[in-house]
């Protein structure tokens, strides 16, 4: 209205009006480019076929409801449109109700305390993580949202503000997603095909705003939500806060905010980890400068003339390899143990703290019950299903797909994903086979073409997962993602841990012995190199996780700065200099590409940190510095540069928990079976009390001497193992074996039944939280029951009055002799 006085009542200025008022209240944005020259379509790629699938689209989205808006910005080849859509209030509700939108019953006042904030305020210290965050989202008790209980809903009476932002793009999501533009069959149905046919260039909700916060002195609390998020977030000074968990989840939806929530636990947890493996490491140091079997070694001169390593090497003097030797005790000492097993009691403790923070989070975010009751089937899933059955737990009809043909098109999606995974550990094998004067310029070579063979296999089974995931026909959304993470997990996990795995477990275990070495396919097998397996593998481990992660912080910090400034260099030469419009700096934006990236470097990490954490006690303080950096890199892109992705509800992490509950497991017997075979802790345990309690004398206990008709040959030499001069084993060998295989079983015993006896002890849902799930239950049951208690009482007051009308007809039809009779029938 002030806008329209301030014109002088100009219709013009009032149409003005009724256009921006469009601009603001729109949901969801489609954009295509065409070029303005008709003789190019056909170059460009614009076919008469995709104009049709798009007009059909359109059209039949206005038939669903759909307000919509068409926007040209012409270029001086290019026309891009912008189709701004909006949802009116009936669609709203229609939909809210068609996949089990959650709306408020009453407000809660409960924050967000996290466990150290909790411990430091019983002390009575201050919180230097703590942060005052501007208008934090209220928190409500809710229940699924039904249009004839409207009234019984907190904040009903406003319709503009009812529905959440991130609740009316899940709606214009679900309806883009399941419209069919062509042929069922033929899968032509929803926007994600119409994106992938390129009929579309994007689609996407708006942000609210911009992120640049607003110059001083303007008060934090009138800060739009984006501009809180990326002043109290995103930014780098934000490094050593709590994350804002409940804004994001209100500007992203639960499934990001999860992440983030997960991401902080799993860093906060990293702290304690890397503080232990420090100290480990430095008292490597101290047992470096102090170990005796060094000391021989160093000292021994030319006592110990080693045999040659492969076919064309030479002899070689043992003292040579005295600083390779102090450096693996860095690695290879008592206090690995101690720190194997730290490291997986600390795996267990971090996930059962982690389901108890994921309970009430997802409670509080009004998810508990999602995957169970609430989760609809996928919008793909429903417009391609080829018939419907009744949901046994919502008792709605629902589509459905044939069990025995989604087994049996899932066991022919194994049988691709052996054949794949069978390519990465193949090159192993292949590879593995050199060593000695060929090694360096073999290990060289064989990184470039694994790091080649890594990033083009990585992008063939991506698109593989994909096609067979949609292929096996899954219910949910879920559902779906869970396969398909699984897919690329399987092959990803090989991929990255063949090396380290070779080495630690196979690489030198199959050498044999001068005059009679194993050969693969002709060659000889490769033996450890002259400072032993386990100083190889702490190399291997430094230079895969190290370097990976400081190519990714690279890449994600300068990639996506390069390709937005490229986009907005795409968008700047227009035919008309006008202001450049909300959705327009939105489209100039990158297409947010998930999470699943992001799940899978961490849990590749996790896996590094767990598994392999006795060869190198310093991967959980790398970690942790990158984890640093990650989050505020990951919340930059979401913030800043990312177009904003369409809400989505989750429970959980999903199946990165299961997988990282493997995981756990794995590390168990993996650092059991590294520090029994590949460390020399136990020979040295064996030695000290069999021995010497000093250890003097031990590199020549550890060493064996050539056999006889090969030192008749050859210049007599040692090697490393427990063998005659016949080349037989000695008995120490056995007894050593024995205790191996003992410390295995007795380790994995010990670590597996205080992990049980933790998960045992520790309640997967806090009390507190149960008692909240409860009151929320009966809250919403009550809501039912008084609507259905109206309802009848409506419909009996609805039946009276039939018959009294009926009555009334009778009477006039055919009197009665008294009013008795008449009262009685009504």
């Amino acid at each position: 209205p002030d806008y329209y006085m301030e014109s002088g009542g100009n219709m013009l200025a009032l149409y003005r009006l009724k256009v921006l008022i469009i601009y603001m209240e729109s949901d969801f944005v489609l954009v295509w480019e065409e070029p303005i020259n008709s003789q190019k379509e056909e170059s460009t790629g614009v076919s008469p076929a995709h104009r049709k699938w798009r007009e059909v689209f359109l059209n039949k989205l206005r038939v669903s409801g759909l307000l919509l808006e068409q926007k040209d910005i012409l270029q001086t080849k290019t026309k891009i449109s912008f189709v701004l859509l909006s949802a009116p209030w009936s669609v709203l509700c229609f939909y809210a109700e068609e996949i089990s939108l959650r709306v408020p019953l009453q407000v809660v006042t409960a924050p967000i305390i996290n466990w150290s904030e909790h411990f430091l305020s019983r002390l009575s210290l201050p919180n230097p993580l703590s942060q005052d965050v501007p208008n934090p989202p209220p928190d409500y008790f809710t229940c699924q949202f039904r249009n004839n209980k409207l009234q019984r809903f907190l904040g009903s009476e406003d319709r503009d503000t009812f529905f959440k932002t991130t609740q009316r793009h899940q709606v214009l999501y679900e309806i883009l997603a399941r419209t069919p533009y062509g042929s069922v069959k033929k899968g032509e149905v929803g926007i994600d095909r119409l994106l992938s046919e390129k009929v579309f260039s994007a689609a996407y909700p708006l942000h609210e705003g911009g992120f640049q916060p607003p110059t001083p002195p303007v008060p934090p609390e009138s800060f739009g939500l984006r501009q809180i998020l990326y002043s109290y977030w995103a930014t780098w000074s934000s490094w050593r806060r709590y994350q804002p968990l409940d804004h994001i989840r209100e500007y992203f939806g639960e499934k990001i905010a999860l992440y983030f929530a997960w991401l902080g636990c799993y860093t906060g947890w990293l702290l304690p980890a890397s503080l232990v493996g420090t100290v480990i490491f430095l008292f490597g140091f101290w047992l470096m400068a102090t170990d005796v079997p060094a000391k021989e070694l160093c000292d021994s001169g030319d006592s110990f003339i080693m045999c040659p390593l492969c076919n064309i090497c030479t002899h070689w003097n043992y003292s040579s390899i005295c600083l390779s030797f102090k450096a693996g005790v860095l690695f290879d000492n008592g206090g690995t143990v101690f720190l194997s097993v730290f490291m997986s009691l600390w795996a267990v403790t971090f996930l059962e703290y982690w389901k108890r923070t994921c309970s009430a989070l997802s409670h509080r975010w009004d998810c508990s019950e999602f995957e169970d009751i609430e989760e609809r089937p996928r919008p793909e899933f429903t417009a391609m299903a080829p018939m419907t059955m009744r949901n046994p737990v919502t008792g709605a009809e629902e589509p459905y797909f044939p069990e025995n043909k989604r087994l049996n098109r899932t066991l022919t999606g194994c049988m691709v994903i052996i054949v794949m995974v069978s390519l990465p550990t193949f090159k192993v094998c292949v590879c593995g086979g050199w060593g000695g004067g060929a090694a360096r310029i073999a290990s060289l070579s064989g990184s470039v073409l694994n790091l080649l063979a890594i990033l083009m296999l990585s992008k063939v089974y991506t698109s593989l997962a994909h096609i067979l995931t949609r292929w096996e026909m899954h219910r949910t959304q879920t559902k779906y993602e869970d396969m398909f993470i699984l897919k690329v997990f399987i092959f990803q996990f090989v991929n990255f841990y063949s090396s380290p795995v070779y080495i630690a477990f196979f690489k030198g275990s199959f050498v044999g012995y001068p005059g009679n070495y194993n050969t693969l396919l002709g060659v000889r097998n490769e033996d450890c190199g002259a400072g032993g397996c386990l100083i190889e593998l702490a190399q291997e481990l430094l230079v895969i996780m190290v370097g990976k992660q400081l190519i990714n912080n690279i890449q994600e910090f300068i990639m996506p700065k390069m390709m937005s400034w490229w986009q907005k260099r795409k968008m700047r030469p227009r035919l008309k200099e006008e202001k450049v419009s909300p959705w327009e700096e939105d489209y100039q934006l990158l297409l947010c590409e998930g999470l699943f990236s992001e799940y899978l470097e961490m849990v590749i990490q996790f896996g590094f940190i767990t598994i392999f954490v006795a060869a190198c006690p310093l991967a959980p303080l790398f970690a942790l510095v990158n984890n640093w950096v990650e989050i505020r890199l990951d919340a930059q892109k979401f913030v800043t540069e990312y177009r904003r992705p369409v809400a989505e509800r989750a429970q959980d992490i999903g199946i990165w928990f299961p997988i990282m509950q493997l995981i756990t497991h794995m590390a168990v017997l993996a650092n059991a079976f590294l520090i029994a075979f590949t460390s020399s802790f136990l020979p040295r345990l064996y030695y000290r009390y069999t021995r010497d309690s000093t250890l003097s004398g031990f590199i020549n206990f550890s060493l064996a001497t050539s056999p006889r008709n090969y030192s008749r040959q050859h210049t007599p030499c040692r090697y490393r193992g427990f063998r005659d001069q016949d080349g037989k084993y000695l008995p120490e060998y056995f007894h050593l074996l024995a205790i191996r295989l003992a410390f295995v079983i007795v380790f994995e015993h010990v670590v597996f039944s205080v992990g049980r006896l933790i998960d045992l002890m520790v309640p997967d849902v806090p009390e507190d939280v149960e008692v909240k799930i409860k009151r929320e239950h009966y809250m919403a049951k009550e809501a039912l029951a008084e609507n259905q208690v109206k309802r009848v009482f409506n419909a009996g007051m609805h039946r009276i009055q039939d018959l009294c009308s009926l009555a009334v007809l009778s009477v006039k039809r055919r009197p009665f002799k008294s009013s008795y009779m008449f009262n009685l029938q009504c």
